[in-house]
């Protein structure tokens, strides 16, 4: 790895964070993705939430946490890393409710049987706060999420795609399974007017989780 990132629009803070992150993954994709790739990963999603960035200070532990959720779809893709758990996918306009929402539903019921993953079309700078308020009514606390968008690896890496809302901006793969699931946007609403809504995904999440023969933790 190199000892500095030289990027003209980068402070030396942020190319040491960015250094660090690197070394971060190259520590965990090891013998599976080369320095090269994993840079390019990790500096294309750092651009992408750059755009959006509400405190730039965080930008390098996103532009981290979303580089690897990306290496690890596309080793699952390549066949580097198939260990047999569903993938679901939860695709929303801009991440910042319904997708989430399911996303906190899946894990905190899946644990370690499967995999959850969420993105937007047009993903937004933070996370609804009465959805956030909503989950954690039920003991579900999703305030370290982020919105994301969604990319061609993540697409193709999951088992099940779930749209909400986002109509033609959501991404078709041929052959891929898709679940249309039409529910109210929580965008303006308080938490009490989101609870309807919350209920309504978490019968369908354990839906889903039941028909994938996927136990409930």
């Amino acid at each position: 790895m190199p000892e500095t990132y030289q990027r003209a629009d980068l402070s030396v803070d942020q190319q040491h964070a960015l250094l660090t992150a690197a070394r971060n993954l190259g520590d965990l994709f090891a013998g599976t993705f080369g320095t090269e790739t994993i840079e390019r990963f990790l500096h294309t999603s750092y651009d992408q939430f750059a755009e959006k960035a509400a405190i730039p200070a965080f930008l390098p532990l996103l532009a981290e946490r979303f580089a690897r959720q990306r290496l690890t779809a596309l080793a699952r893709v390549e066949g580097n890393a198939e260990d047999g758990r569903p993938i679901v996918l939860f695709l929303c306009v801009h991440n910042a409710g319904r997708s989430q929402m399911a996303m906190g539903f899946f894990q905190h019921l899946a644990g370690e049987n499967a995999v959850a993953w969420s993105g937007g079309s047009e993903f937004a700078s933070e996370i609804n706060p009465a959805a956030v308020a909503s989950m954690a009514e039920r003991g579900i606390d999703i305030s370290a999420e982020f919105p994301k968008p969604w990319t061609e690896e993540i697409i193709r890496a999951a088992d099940v795609v779930v749209t909400m809302g986002c109509g033609d901006t959501c991404p078709v793969f041929p052959g891929k399974r898709y679940l249309d699931w039409e529910l109210d946007d929580p965008a303006g609403k308080s938490a009490e007017d989101v609870r309807p809504i919350r209920d309504e995904i978490e019968r369908r999440v354990r839906d889903l989780l039941a028909e994938l023969k996927v136990a409930v933790a």
